[in-house]
């Protein structure tokens, strides 16, 4: 697990002030997503379920980057529901940096073995788990497959993933905080 120290930075300090949905975005998660995608995108916490439309607006605003004209609900999606194994451990901010950090010194190959633990070492394994964890939740909520396997894949090496280069590119840098929202001038 990389540690993408600047990433985990801005969301930490992030992490330290109130949060909420806006009744707008609200609205539009609602009309991205299935009745049972929602419910899982609903069990996320707030401040999850924030960053999670941070990510997919500014994957909206990039979609023109994209080489394929395919329809790019999914994509949205993807980026909508990408960390929604997180909402299968209660961890606060503490937790989540403290789980990092072990993941990331030990090595994520810990946290199979981790997660059959108790307590706090069973919650870090779990939440290391979360790609996997979050791959399960949508596969059962019949999500597109490609939804499925960026859940699964959002920390893979980029050459390792199922998905077509450019559509991962764009969905890392959302995620990771490097894709901005282009200028109103530039948007098409």
């Amino acid at each position: 697990m990389k540690l993408h120290l600047a990433h985990r930075s801005r969301r930490f300090f992030g992490s330290l002030l109130p949060v909420h949905v806006k009744a707008e975005d609200a609205d539009w998660v609602a009309g991205l997503l299935s009745e049972s995608e929602l419910a899982a995108f609903y069990r996320m916490c707030v401040r999850d379920q924030v960053h999670s439309i941070g990510v997919a607006r500014k994957v909206e605003a990039n979609l023109g980057a994209l080489d394929s004209s395919e329809p790019s609900d999914w994509i949205l999606v993807a980026a909508l529901m990408h960390d929604v194994g997180k909402s299968m451990v209660e961890l606060g901010t503490y937790g989540r940096v403290m789980a990092s950090l072990a993941g990331w010194a030990a090595g994520e190959e810990m946290a199979p073995a981790w997660a059959q633990k108790r307590g706090m070492t069973r919650k870090i394994g779990l939440y290391l788990q979360h790609p996997e964890l979050g791959a399960d939740i949508l596969r059962m909520a019949d999500s597109d497959p490609r939804v499925v396997a960026w859940a699964r894949e959002h920390y893979y090496k980029p050459e390792l993933c199922s998905l077509p280069d450019d559509v991962v590119r764009l969905l890392v840098a959302a995620d990771n905080g490097t894709l901005k929202i282009p200028d109103a001038a530039q948007v098409d």
